[in-house]
């Protein structure tokens, strides 16, 4: 059953609909080939950028396989950054959404990763494309205040806070701070955050950060998890929308925004941007960036 989900996600993919056979062709050689030889292995992006990959990171190898995972969203971080913006990636795994925005965008960024051993893998990708002079890193969760809290180790691009009294396994114990706190003298242009439910407690620690006028996009995984935590998801559309921004949905081909009324069925991201004009001119004079193949 996960063969046959992944496959319909690789050939449906919007840069493999038109090289279906290809892209099952190398999804089959990488499978082959990370167990003949198991391990890490360096594989050129995006302009230059490079990711270090190994068997089972998701987060890695759907960007072997589709060129951008998260297609519209990727592709919205490359139209619309330019070396001027700060970028924040909040949940930010090994940082392809980073790598993205400042390697092969050149913008400074901040990334966020609470667990230690993924942690070192971000550090590791950081490395490999020169970007410790503009981009930080840092070991902590995020949240609406100080504190410290349980979070899964063992889960790939899923690890998450533990729910009080839920029994773990793979536990760590990690320290967690709201953003205002972090970046009090900083002005981001764009956000994302993929924190697997726990985005309320982060956007109420970040509400001084949301409310700067330098911000102008917003883009937030929301898959219906923040029930575990006993938060209602719906109340971050009302939250962001008090605060000026309107939900968006981007196609990277036309290069164009739409007024949407949800989350990406694909991807489960919801994209909130303050001033649509303004991003749509910064996205209309983006160079255009070849992706697997592809010129968008």
């Amino acid at each position: 059953m996960q063969l046959y989900t992944t496959l319909s996600y690789i050939v449906s993919h919007p840069l493999n609909r038109k090289r279906k056979w290809a892209a099952i062709i190398n999804f089959f050689k990488w499978q082959i080939g990370s167990r003949l030889i198991p391990g890490e292995v360096i594989f050129s992006w995006i302009n230059g950028s490079k990711i270090i990959a190994r068997q089972g990171e998701s987060s890695a190898t759907g960007n072997i396989y589709c060129g951008l995972y998260t297609f519209s969203e990727m592709a919205y971080v490359l139209h619309s950054l330019t070396p001027e913006d700060l970028f924040v990636d909040i949940g930010s795994n090994i940082g392809c959404f980073t790598l993205l925005a400042c390697a092969v965008k050149g913008a400074r960024g901040y990334c966020f990763e609470p667990v230690p051993s993924t942690y070192i893998r971000l550090l590791n990708n950081l490395q490999l494309n020169n970007l410790a002079d503009r981009v930080k890193a840092i070991n902590i969760g995020l949240s609406d205040k100080e504190g410290i809290l349980s979070f899964t180790s063992d889960n790939n691009t899923t690890n998450r806070v533990i729910k009080d009294g839920a029994p773990i396994s793979d536990a760590v114990m990690v320290k967690v701070m709201a953003l205002d706190k972090i970046l009090s003298i900083e002005s981001p242009t764009a956000i994302k955050i993929d924190v697997e439910g726990y985005e309320t407690p982060v956007l109420s620690g970040s509400l001084n950060i949301l409310r700067k006028e330098s911000l102008n996009s917003v883009i937030i995984r929301q898959k219906g998890h923040g029930s575990r935590y006993g938060y209602n998801e719906k109340n971050i559309f009302v939250l962001m929308k008090s605060l000026g921004f309107n939900l968006y949905s981007y196609d990277p081909f036309k290069r164009r925004l739409e007024i949407s009324d949800g989350v990406n069925p694909r991807t489960g991201y919801a994209l909130f941007i303050r001033n649509a004009s303004l991003a749509q001119d910064k996205i209309s004079e983006a160079q255009k960036i070849l992706v697997h193949g592809i010129s968008l």
